[in-house]
């Protein structure tokens, strides 16, 4: 994991010169938990999106960013809320990319962001009830609800010819609201759902969770589950019974740790997880292998992680302040632009560029990496790829 970006504050350059501000923004990610795998590459990407600014020297009033990591364990909510109240009191910073898993996301806007005023925007919670949640305002997201996700699964399950499914989910708002999006989707399509059943993450024995769904039966079992914890104890637990041989993977499963674990009994399993065609995820990738060879910036949710820490920086911009309680109000503008199109398009890689037309007056309108539009309310519209895995590897054979 890279080390944590340190910025030098201007006051200690010229003495005596005015204190520009050392910005901070808090990172509330999964260093431990179910998607502890994915979380290094959506810290780094961060990362990546604070040095762009830093080093284009175009932020307003001398600002100077800096990222300070936290732990949201991705399911312990106190854990997060905790982790969150000391970005906020003893770090102060001015807004946070995060939470990452849905029930942490909706804990800490509630007894956090909310009290203190501080905006939030997630590159992975994606339960649909954050889009009606009370949020003052103050929270967005880089990446789609659930609800759409449901809608995809079930087009890709249809189209691959699966007549019924079998659906465990982690017992989690993550899982719970996934997995009622891929049901009414499903069925409303035609195929049938033989048993729906929650399963608890950090169990050493799926054995009984298993024999359930194999009794129940279906052409695939679907695992709307975490990927480093219960989603993927199901899987070894049926692979190791053969109670299934396919198996249907939304996002919260998807990325290498799940073939590492499972091995080739995962070829021919599929799914979809929220991706980009836009032209700015190309060199959003180029920036990733420049910024350090061993980032992967196509892994899950770190595209959007860059594009959730540039909203929060380029809204800063345009409201010329980094109270949150006031740039929260510029995130829509600089995520969609005017609604004549008139904004300047801004890709992964012009961050600078967006700053400098911001503080000319310009309007612009962020693209990103991932293809940016936020719909009312701070949701993500988005494009999904529809993923297979072939020969021990994932491959991306369609978007949707």
């Amino acid at each position: 994991m890279k080390k944590l970006l340190l910025a030098t504050s201007a006051c200690a350059l010229v003495a005596g010169a005015a204190c520009a501000e050392d910005v901070k923004l808090g990172t509330l990610l999964g260093v431990t938990g179910p998607i502890e795998s994915i979380s290094p590459n959506m810290f780094t990407s961060v990362d990546m999106a604070i040095k762009e600014v830093n080093d284009s020297g175009k932020a307003a009033n001398g600002w100077v960013f800096q990222n300070v990591r936290a732990d949201s364990t991705c399911i312990d909510a106190a854990a997060a809320t905790a982790a969150a109240e000391r970005l906020v009191t003893v770090e102060a910073v001015k807004g946070i990319v995060g939470a990452d898993c849905s029930g942490v996301t909706r804990a800490v806007l509630t007894n956090v962001a909310m009290p203190n005023g501080i905006v939030m925007v997630s590159p992975s919670a994606t339960s649909p009830a954050l889009t009606t949640d009370p949020d003052d305002g103050l929270f967005f997201r880089a990446v789609p609800s659930d609800a759409r996700e449901g809608e995809v699964m079930a087009d890709v399950l249809m189209a691959r010819g699966v007549k019924s499914i079998a659906l465990t989910y982690s017992n989690s708002d993550y899982g719970k609201g996934l997995a009622e999006a891929i049901s009414a989707a499903y069925t409303a399509k035609g195929g049938t759902v033989t048993i729906n059943a929650s399963h608890d993450d950090g169990k050493a024995d799926y054995s009984a969770e298993v024999g359930a769904l194999a009794a129940a039966g279906g052409d695939v079992l679907v695992v709307a589950g975490y990927i480093d914890q219960g989603g993927k104890g199901i899987i070894q637990a049926a692979v190791d019974t053969g109670a299934f041989s396919t198996f249907g993977l939304p996002g919260g499963m998807y990325g290498e740790s799940l073939i590492a674990a499972i091995g080739d009994a995962l070829n021919g399993s599929f799914g979809q997880h929220a991706a980009s065609t836009s032209e700015g995820y190309t060199a959003y990738l180029d920036m990733a292998k420049a910024f350090d060879p061993s980032f992967d910036g196509s892994t899950n949710f770190a595209a959007t992680s860059y594009d959730s820490a540039a909203l929060i920086m380029l809204a800063m911009q345009a409201a010329n302040s980094t109270d949150p309680k006031v740039y929260k109000d510029k995130v829509m503008d600089v995520a969609n632009g005017p609604a004549d199109g008139s904004g300047t398009k801004i890709k992964a890689g012009e961050l600078g560029k967006a700053l400098e037309l911001i503080a000319a007056g310009t309007a612009i309108d962020y693209d990103g990496a991932t293809g940016v539009t936020l719909l009312e309310g701070g949701d993500a519209s988005g494009t999904f790829a529809e993923d297979e895995i072939k020969d021990g590897k994932w491959e991306i054979v369609g978007y949707r």
